[in-house]
């Protein structure tokens, strides 16, 4: 199979360029300052183990002839640039006939649960992954990946529900590449669990490492009533200790531990946009539906948006007026 990468940031740059180092063929997806880094010199990732540089080819979208028909579509942007990067590709011919849309598996290592049904959507098979893969993109051309003695554990599935031979496929791939890439007939549930997790990410994006641990329980405690009270199953915290064990720890590259998170990284860059409406937003907006309070979630929220609004630098949000947000 023939793996597009769209989005070759710290999760997609990890795994185009980890698959292409055992033989599989990838194609970049980026814009702006990091593609033409890509185009001039390939893409770094320092790990543990060491650097390995890619020079693959890299592309801004899908201009250009029909896509073989064993393509796989990795889509690893953030959750808010989804539907854009959806839109992008579902039109984009195939070669035998027919589109992207509808002939090609969409693979989505991305945060969050907002992405499945959007692409379901526009696409035909859909096939979500649970990401733990601890990783950082903040200079055009680099990505430090700080997992080890596995870079990360991807876990894969159809969308509901199920899984089929393409995950099946894909998993022996990643695996080749060095992931641990578990098939879940239940993959969905596995997300939900990532999601409760990735709900601290906008606080450490605008307190730093200091968040006060009320705060994180507090934001939890709301994720986890909320999927209560809409019937959605989700991992617990000791399940998935069990299933990772050792095999996905933190280590130091060049000595250097991690920064921060995704959210952080998108602060931390400028990016201009972060993905809490999506993480935390996700738990707001079933509190809504569902008739759970959430307003440590929605605080959050509203504080992500003017950080990235007013340039506030990362893990320097004044810790009172997130307070005072929550109430």
């Amino acid at each position: 199979m023939r793996y597009v990468i769209i989005g070759a940031g710290a999760v997609g740059g990890t795994i185009g360029v980890l698959l292409a180092d055992a033989g599989r063929d990838v194609t970049l997806v980026a814009r702006g300052a990091h593609l033409d880094a890509l185009r001039e010199r390939g893409l770094t990732l320092r790990t543990p183990r060491g650097t390995v540089t890619g020079r693959l080819p890299a592309v801004a979208g899908p201009e250009g002839p029909p896509l073989p028909a064993d393509t796989v579509l990795v889509l690893t942007v953030k959750s808010q640039d989804t539907v854009a990067a959806l839109a992008a590709w579902v039109d984009a011919p195939v070669e035998g006939g027919g589109t992207a849309g509808e002939r090609l598996p969409v693979v989505l290592a991305q945060n969050g649960v907002a992405n499945e049904p959007a692409a379901l959507r526009l696409f035909a098979r859909v096939h979500p992954v649970c990401v733990w893969l601890p990783a950082t993109h903040l200079e055009p051309g680099v990505v430090v990946a700080n997992g080890h003695p596995h870079p990360g554990m991807l876990h894969l599935g159809r969308y509901p529900t199920g899984a089929d031979d393409t995950d099946r496929a894909v998993a022996a791939d990643l695996t080749a590449a060095g992931f641990v890439a578990p098939v879940r007939d239940d993959v969905m549930r596995w997300k939900c669990g990532k999601l409760l997790a990735n709900l601290g990410n906008g606080l450490q994006a605008l307190l730093g490492r200091d968040v006060p641990e009320a705060l994180s329980t507090r934001v939890r405690a709301e994720g986890e009533a909320v999927l209560a009270a809409a019937g959605i199953p989700h991992t617990t915290r000791e399940e998935e200790a069990a299933e990772r064990g050792d095999r996905v720890a933190h280590r130091p590259v060049d000595g250097e531990t991690r920064s921060g998170g995704s959210t952080w990284q998108s602060l931390a860059r400028g990016a201009g946009s972060a993905e809490a409406d999506h993480l935390n937003g996700e738990i707001v907006l079933l509190g809504r539906l569902h008739g759970v309070p959430t307003p440590a979630n929605a605080a959050v929220q509203v504080a992500v948006r003017r950080a990235v609004r007013e340039r506030i630098p990362a893990g320097e949000y004044p810790p009172g007026e997130l307070a005072k947000l929550i109430g």
